[in-house]
């Protein structure tokens, strides 16, 4: 019988303060609906999963990143600005973005078919469940310049069309408005690539849970998104753990992503689901945190039976 690392506590313990722990919700009454990209694989291919385009360095990477999928049939390579590659965090205005569009598109407004989206910074801070002091808004700055400067060459379609050509995530920003008494800036325009806005239009888009914002660490929001796409709304799903580090873009050694694997699970802050480790077959699972759902399942792996 596989070894299973399972380090989950029977039922979900009340979140820890400390650095294990979720981030504190900086304004509880916010409401927004949040969506986030996903399926910049083939559209018939359901088993791939998003391209690693974001860093998980928190430290400026300035190295060119190239992905390509296991059958060699989708590619990405990644090249960064002087100010470094756009970060897991950075997607945090992108999510934003593309979710001011899935609501204008779902509403019928006549500016759903534009790539440019206006929006205050404020709105922006509290909805990502970021602090609204005056560092914010520089750090905004910062990922805009990123996220503009972060050129991608790709064979990967989004809304059936492939975009021949180097772009950036976003092809340009703007900002609309500053307070008088300071240089902070008070409204923005961001325009997304075609490629990007394309699979809005096609609604290539999924839901997340808003404590996707309380994550601290970059690879805890990648493989939540992983989670998300992959498991959705079944049971579980199982994927090889050096697969998964691929697809999660690590540039560390095997061990030193198992051994931040055995960290998070122990840390159980994953919103949605939960993780095991089965050091056997090298594997690791996704499951729901929905009960019903999982006892529902016929098909569970022999460490839920």
């Amino acid at each position: 019988m596989a070894e299973v690392v399972d380090e989950q506590p029977a039922r979900r313990k009340r979140t820890p303060k400390g650095p294990r722990g979720l981030m504190p919700v900086h304004h509880p009454n916010r409401d927004f609906f949040l969506c986030d990209l996903f399926n910049y694989a083939l559209k018939d291919d359901g088993v791939s999963m998003e391209a690693p385009i974001f860093t998980l360095a928190t430290k400026p990477d300035t190295s060119v990143w190239h992905w390509e999928s296991k059958d060699g049939a989708r590619a990405i390579t990644v090249t960064p600005s002087v100010k470094g590659r756009a970060t897991q965090f950075d997607k945090d205005l992108l999510i934003y973005v593309v979710s001011q569009m899935t609501e204008a598109m779902n509403r019928g407004r006549p500016d759903a078919n534009s790539r440019t989206v206006r929006f205050r910074v404020y709105d922006y801070l509290v909805s990502t469940n970021k602090p609204t002091g005056g560092k914010e808004y520089q750090r905004l700055e910062d990922a805009l310049d990123r996220l503009r400067g972060t050129s991608i060459k790709t064979n990967i379609k989004t809304g059936g069309q492939r975009v021949k050509e180097g772009f950036g995530i976003v092809d340009s920003w703007t900002i609309i408005e500053k307070a008088p008494d300071d240089d902070r800036m008070i409204a923005v325009e961001v325009t997304l690539s075609k490629w990007l806005f394309n699979a809005v239009q096609a609604h290539e888009v999924l839901t997340i849970n808003p404590d996707y914002f309380r994550l601290r660490k970059p690879i805890e929001r990648r493989l939540y998104e992983l989670a998300r796409k992959h498991c959705g709304d079944q049971a579980f799903f199982v994927i090889g753990l050096e697969l998964l580090q691929d697809k999660c873009g690590s540039k560390s050694a095997l061990f030193e992503f198992r051994r931040a694997l055995r960290e998070i699970i122990k840390a159980d802050t994953l919103p949605d689901y939960r993780m095991t480790l089965d050091n056997e077959k090298d594997q690791v699972i996704f499951y729901t945190r929905d009960a019903k759902k999982l006892t529902a399942s016929a098909a569970l792996p022999q460490r839920f039976q």
